[in-house]
């Protein structure tokens, strides 16, 4: 029989979760995390993934993280390198970078880190084709919400071993303000973070956002995200799901994707003891993803005291991976 050791962190005990939930549907804002919750959703987010993403269709999006992993292996000094792959995802990018740090003679450990038990399982599975299972620790944690990341992230893989840390595609799903206080607070100085942001192509800021909507503006996406309403006892008839672009709220410029639904019929929740009532015209977001330029993630990053050491730009401009340090 094959098994699997996991560690999930508080943040996503039970209560916590329940908590969190009740939190978005009040506020009107859904915490990403859940629709990532059951394996079907992991499964649609994985197909849609496939479908759309650069990463899955541009040959180009994949020789780019190639010389960006090349670049950075170049970079470390150390025989030993543990990796934690913060939202890792399938694990795919965080695997790939694994087998070039054991092919340039590097000793591997590593963490795949998600918010759900089924992607995080999903990525040590990829992750053991090139790092054995002792040396693999997968933890379940909520990075928006767990308090004390640098203690949490102190636990798994070899004591005194370098760090190389990887984000990638997440920051879209965050608000700045919110997610990169905890990455600067995680990364210690001798620490190394790839960073990958989604990007708006071309010159034209707001054009290039328009360009890539239709990689969110589909029946893939749609599914994917009505999963979480249908599981919660919403009815597909209740409301529509609409896609659009908005700025970010505080003025810094940035544009982001988002996805609300609004109902067209009233619709009351329950969740544990308490009730969520949702009147006809009431909207619901269920997602955002914003969309940076290579400037604007130096910037946001610079505002956090994250410096930009190095960047890695597709030839389609839509995607970036960044070489960063804690100045």
């Amino acid at each position: 029989m094959t098994t699997a050791k996991i560690v999930i962190h508080q943040s996503q005990f039970p209560a916590v979760v329940q908590r969190d939930l009740i939190h978005s549907l009040r506020t009107g804002r859904v915490n990403h995390k859940f629709h990532y919750d059951s394996v079907k959703q992991t499964n649609q987010w994985l197909a849609l993934h496939q479908a759309h993403s650069p990463a899955r269709n541009d040959g180009d999006c994949a020789a780019t993280y190639d010389r960006a992993f090349a670049g950075t292996i170049a970079t470390l000094g150390s025989t030993a390198i543990h990796v934690l792959g913060l939202g890792c995802g399938g694990g795919q990018k965080d695997t790939r970078l694994l087998r070039l740090l054991g092919d340039a003679g590097k000793a591997v450990s590593y963490t795949p880190c998600d918010v759900a038990v089924a992607m995080t399982l999903v990525a040590q599975q990829a992750a053991l084709a090139v790092v054995p299972a002792e040396k693999c620790f997968p933890l379940v944690c909520d990075l928006a919400t767990a308090d004390e990341l640098p203690e949490v992230f102190a636990g798994p893989g070899p004591a005194g071993v370098a760090r190389l840390i990887t984000f990638f595609g997440m920051i879209p799903n965050f608000e700045p303000g919110e997610i990169l206080p905890r990455l600067a607070a995680l990364l210690r100085p001798e620490d190394t973070l790839l960073f990958s942001a989604n990007l708006a192509p071309g010159p034209d800021y707001p054009a290039g956002v328009q360009k890539i909507l239709p990689q969110y503006d589909n029946e893939l996406t749609r599914e994917w995200l009505m999963t979480f309403l249908l599981d919660l006892g919403v009815e597909r008839d209740d409301g529509t799901v609409w896609f659009g672009v908005e700025d970010e709220a505080t003025g810094s410029g940035l544009k982001k994707i988002v996805a609300r639904f609004q109902f067209t019929q009233p619709r009351q929740l329950r969740v544990g003891d308490s009730r969520i009532a949702f009147p006809t015209g009431a909207t619901l977001q269920l997602f955002f993803s914003y969309r940076y330029t290579p400037p604007r993630v130096e910037q946001t990053l610079a505002d956090y005291g994250l410096k930009v050491e190095t960047d890695w730009i597709t030839q389609s401009g839509e995607e970036g991976v960044f070489r960063v340090k804690r100045v």
